[in-house]
C-alpha cells in the first residue's frame, strides 16, 4: 500500500508540475508594436490572419506562446516603449531606431531585419508651384511625428537646399502632425505640403488633389527593431520570430491581391479606417516589400541626423543590425 501510495504521489506531482509548467507556458507573450501605416504591412497581414484563426507568428514560435499587438502614431512613441520595457520588438522607421541607439549608447535596441523600402514622400498641393527647397521659405510642411523617419528626411531636404531649419522654426516651418490631421489639413489649405508615408501619400493625392514632389524609392521606411534585453534572454524565440517575419514577408510579395485585402481588413478593423480598394493598389508599387536591411543605409541616416541637429557625435553602428 506504501509503494502505491507512493507513485500514486509521484504521478500527481509530475502532472502538477507538467500543469505549472504549461500554465507558465501560457502566460508567454511576446510584445510587438506598429503603426496603422500600409508600411508596417508584416504586421497588418499578421494581425488580419489571426483574425481568421491563423496564428502566423504565434504558430511559429512554439506551444504556449501568444503574440500581444500594440498600435503607435509614429516612431519615437514606439522607442519609448522599448525603453520602458513595455514592448519586446516592433515595427518602426530607421531614424527612431538610430536615434534609440545613439541615446543609449548602443545598449537597448537592434534592429533584426528589414521590412518595406520606399513608401514615403513629400505631397504638395496640386497648384503650387514649389518645385525645389529654397521655395519652400517661408512655409508649412507636416511630418508624422517630430524626430521621425520623415521628419528627419524633410529637415535634412529643406538643409541641403540651403534653407536654416532648426527644431522649432527657420526659413520653413517643420509641423508634426499625426496623419489623420495632415490630410485635413492638408485640404483645408492650411499646409503647403507633407512629407509621410503610404497610405497618406495617396490619399492626400487622390481625397485632396495633392502632387508628389519627392519621392524616396529606395530610401529605408520601415525596419524590424527588438529590445537588446529580449534579444539576449530569449535567443531562440526572436530566431524564430525574424524567420516567421521572413516567411510572411515572401507571402506577401507572391500573394499581392490577398495581402492587400489583409491590409484593408486589419485597418478596418484595429483603426476604423476604411480604405478602398484602387487606394491601397496605389500604394501598393510604392513599396519595395523586403527583409533585408543594409549598415550602409544607416550610415546614410546618421549624416541627415547630425545635418539637422538630432544627432551630435556619429555613434559606433557595430551593434546596431544583428540578427538573431
Amino acid at each position: 500500500m506504501r509503494r502505491g501510495w507512493r507513485i500514486g504521489l509521484a504521478v500527481v506531482v509530475s502532472w502538477l508540475v507538467a500543469q505549472s509548467s504549461g500554465l507558465a507556458q501560457g502566460t508567454t507573450a511576446v510584445r510587438v508594436g506598429h503603426f496603422p501605416n500600409i508600411t508596417h504591412v508584416q504586421a497588418l497581414v499578421a494581425r488580419a490572419l489571426e483574425r481568421q484563426g491563423r496564428n502566423w507568428f504565434a504558430d511559429r514560435l512554439g506551444p504556449g506562446v501568444r503574440i500581444e499587438w500594440y498600435a503607435y502614431n509614429a516612431g519615437p512613441s514606439a522607442m519609448e516603449a522599448i525603453f520602458a520595457k513595455s514592448l519586446d520588438l516592433t515595427y518602426v522607421g530607421p531614424n527612431p531606431a538610430l536615434n534609440a541607439y545613439a541615446r543609449s549608447r548602443g545598449s537597448e535596441v537592434r534592429v533584426v531585419a528589414g521590412a518595406v523600402n520606399g513608401g514615403s514622400a513629400l505631397v504638395v498641393q496640386g497648384d503650387s508651384t514649389l518645385s525645389k527647397p529654397a521655395d519652400f521659405k517661408g512655409k508649412r510642411i507636416a511630418t508624422p511625428q517630430f524626430g521621425n523617419t520623415q521628419d528627419v528626411a524633410a529637415r535634412a531636404w529643406l538643409v541641403a537646399g540651403g534653407l536654416r531649419i532648426t527644431q522649432t522654426g527657420g526659413d520653413a516651418q517643420v509641423v508634426p502632425t499625426s496623419n489623420p490631421d495632415q490630410l485635413s489639413l492638408f485640404k483645408s489649405k492650411q499646409l503647403d505640403a507633407v512629407w509621410t508615408v503610404e497610405p497618406w501619400v495617396s490619399r492626400l493625392e487622390s481625397e485632396a488633389g495633392g502632387r508628389v514632389l519627392v519621392e524616396e524609392n529606395d530610401a529605408i521606411t520601415t525596419v524590424l527593431v527588438s529590445s537588446a534585453d529580449f534579444l539576449s534572454r530569449n535567443r531562440d524565440l526572436a530566431r524564430r520570430f525574424v524567420a516567421a517575419h521572413r516567411e510572411l514577408t515572401e507571402w506577401i510579395r507572391q500573394n499581392p491581391d490577398e495581402a492587400q485585402r489583409l491590409v484593408r481588413e486589419e485597418l478596418r478593423a484595429s483603426f476604423r479606417i476604411d480604405m478602398a480598394p484602387e487606394l491601397v493598389a496605389r500604394a501598393w508599387p510604392r513599396m519595395q516589400i523586403t527583409p533585408d536591411v543594409a549598415l550602409s543605409a544607416f550610415q546614410s541616416f546618421v549624416a541627415s541626423a547630425q545635418a539637422v541637429g538630432f544627432l551630435r557625435d556619429a555613434p559606433d553602428l557595430g551593434r546596431l543590425i544583428e540578427e538573431p
